[in-house]
């Protein structure tokens, strides 16, 4: 791998808290959603004030940042887009996510000097596209979900050397093509195009006709039912090599409405596997089981590898139930580390004295220890940590060698701790 350039690591994130959180566990960029023309509405996203944070935090460790604006628009929209990239213009952001023509335009009256980059809701299937967008000054274009390796090797040989090629390798699938769903508009007037989607493709469903209203005659699998357009989330964990051997710029991580245990799961996990690859190929494939491991420590529904080696079949599905899969609970982020060795976090779940819990480190080490005592702000004594959001004073026992750093993340295993359904 020494004559190939490594791919970019990007990583979403749906609050300050997440940015930080992917900046420390490896991306080498992240893209956010402020409050206004993003496709995740139901995210937290980020003010202005909270993006001059994020951008700071990120460029003093050498970390990018990109920002969606990658809704569908209309005529109302374009007075409102004008200010919005006014003030982006003002942050220093390293490029623009864009889907929409008018948007694009607007864009690049307004700050063309802010890198665009296309985004995947444009359907981004071919060169030709690739090509045109290219002759309009962009740099780099989301592939279409629904691209093959194959094909993406193809279109790399078909385009300038300088354009960029992103596709996505983690995270949630759409059962429409390229997130072009109507379900959710159709169904509740929330349109996935506005980033309101009410996800109706985890709904479970049944069969009326048209002549009796209220028989339901049900779509069975088995006596759970059938989740008939549930799709398992993607990951490529296992097909590192064959991403970059297709000449993939970047790797995106799907998941702005995820918590900070996710993306510092998945972007330790692919941090460690993209270096580990370029030291080596034998290194890479050796700690192959680590990274089968670790990638599962946080929610997902099941694996595919979507359409990269061939339309799916169906396999794909998840046909029993709409519900994730979990291994590990969030417990907190290390917010400050005392001079006596306690650590200050808020709380995310319950844990108690006695637990053992898992301390998550950026460099891929996760030290188990013991949970010794817990003392609320005003030095009071807890058993437990049971109160969401309670910020909370943890002394930790291990009898490994131990170093808490602000930002280090604490977990536990689903399967012992008390609760494993709060705020997954």
């Amino acid at each position: 791998m020494s004559d190939t350039k490594k791919p970019e690591l990007l990583v979403p994130a749906g609050s300050l808290e997440v940015l930080k959180t992917a900046v420390r566990y490896g991306a080498d960029a992240v893209y956010i959603g402020g409050e206004a023309f993003s496709l995740r509405a139901k995210a937290k996203n980020f003010t202005i004030e909270e993006m001059a944070e994020g951008i700071k935090f990120a460029h003093d460790r050498g970390v990018k940042v990109y920002v969606t604006a990658n809704i569908l628009a209309h005529d109302s929209d374009f007075d409102e887009a004008a200010k919005y990239f006014g003030e982006l213009k003002k942050l220093s952001v390293d490029a623009i996510l864009i889907a929409d023509p008018g948007l694009f335009l607007t864009e690049q009256e307004l700050c063309p000097e802010i890198p665009v980059h296309i985004s995947t809701q444009a359907n981004n299937t071919n060169s030709r596209t690739f090509e045109f967008w290219h002759n309009l000054g962009v740099k780099r274009v989301v592939c279409a979900r629904e691209l093959t390796l194959d094909e993406i090797k193809e279109l790399r040989k078909s385009i300038p050397e300088d354009m960029e090629i992103e596709c996505f390798i983690h995270g949630a699938m759409c059962i429409s093509y390229s997130g072009r769903c109507l379900l959710s508009a159709y169904m509740t007037g929330r349109s996935a195009n506005r980033g309101e989607c009410t996800h109706p493709c985890r709904w479970k469903y049944s069969v009326v006709e048209e002549q009796r209203p209220g028989e339901y005659f049900p779509v069975e699998e088995n006596d759970r039912g059938t989740f008939i357009f549930n799709s398992k989330d993607l990951c490529m964990i296992e097909h590192v090599p064959e991403l970059v051997e297709a000449g993939i710029s970047s790797f995106k991580i799907e998941g702005r409405m995820k918590t900070a245990l996710y993306v510092a799961t998945v972007a330790r996990t692919y941090r460690k596997a993209i270096d580990d690859l370029f030291a080596s190929r034998e290194t890479y494939i050796n700690n192959l089981p680590w990274y089968r491991s670790e990638i599962g420590k946080c929610t997902y529904r099941q694996f595919t590898t979507g359409f990269y080696f061939g339309k799916p079949d169906e396999s794909a599905q998840i046909y029993e139930n709409s519900t994730y899969v979990v291994e590990s609970v969030f417990l907190g982020i290390i917010e400050e580390v005392t001079g006596d060795g306690k650590i200050r976090l808020t709380q995310k779940n319950k844990f108690c004295v006695g637990d053992t819990i898992e301390v998550m480190k950026p460099d891929g080490r996760n030290i188990e220890v013991r949970v010794a005592a817990i003392e609320s702000e005003d030095g009071t004594k807890q058993e437990s940590a049971p109160h969401a959001c309670q910020v909370v004073y943890v002394t930790l026992e291990t009898d490994k060698e131990a170093d808490w750093c602000e930002g280090d993340l604490l977990r536990a295993d689903a399967a012992t701790s008390p609760k494993t359904q709060e705020n997954i």
